[in-house]
């Protein structure tokens, strides 16, 4: 009786796989027969989350990443998650919106630190920061005393550091 019930379960998966597999097949063919579209003048597309057309609207992916880390800042500080997990999630999900674009936009130092000073007003608005508690000691390594938050200028500077490295190891 149990054997027949594996067996069973066996087949049943198999069928499923095999109708995913006609799927993904039909939906492989679709998109080969899409024509390509040539982009108009002043339109842009999205490459790897950033937008490009004639270059890159710098600018404009700027203010949009900015955005996005305060939205998803906000709403991890809005979670019911405690502080370390709090802090863990925003090295995990807000921190990458701007390191990604470290290298494809030219970031100044003073944007950083805007974004640097805004994030703590955020953290003091929603509690996870008192206003007169020591700012180095949000960025100290948790194992160290302090809260381990990914420092956005530390990031920027790590990402620059390694792509430069990165070039100079491809040039030799």
């Amino acid at each position: 009786m149990k054997i027949r019930l594996q067996y069973i379960i066996i087949i049943i998966i198999i069928i499923i796989i095999i109708i995913i597999i006609i799927i993904i097949i039909i939906i492989i063919i679709i998109i080969i027969n899409i024509e390509i579209q040539e982009l108009e003048q002043g339109k842009t597309y999205k490459y790897l989350g950033t937008d490009e057309g004639e270059g890159i609207q710098r600018q404009q992916m700027k203010e949009r990443l900015k955005q996005e880390y305060n939205r998803r800042l906000r709403m991890i500080l809005k979670s019911e998650l405690n502080a370390r997990n709090k802090i863990t999630a925003i090295g995990a999900l807000a921190v990458p919106v701007l390191r990604y674009s470290f290298g494809i936009i030219n970031w100044k130092i003073e944007d950083i630190k805007k974004i640097y000073r805004k994030t703590r007003k955020i953290l003091t608005m929603y509690k996870v920061h008192h206003p007169k508690a020591d700012m180095d000691r949000l960025y100290v390594k948790r194992k160290e005393g302090g809260r381990g938050l990914v420092q956005v200028e530390a990031a920027y500077k790590a990402e620059i550091t390694s792509i430069a490295e990165y070039l100079t190891q491809i040039v030799k």
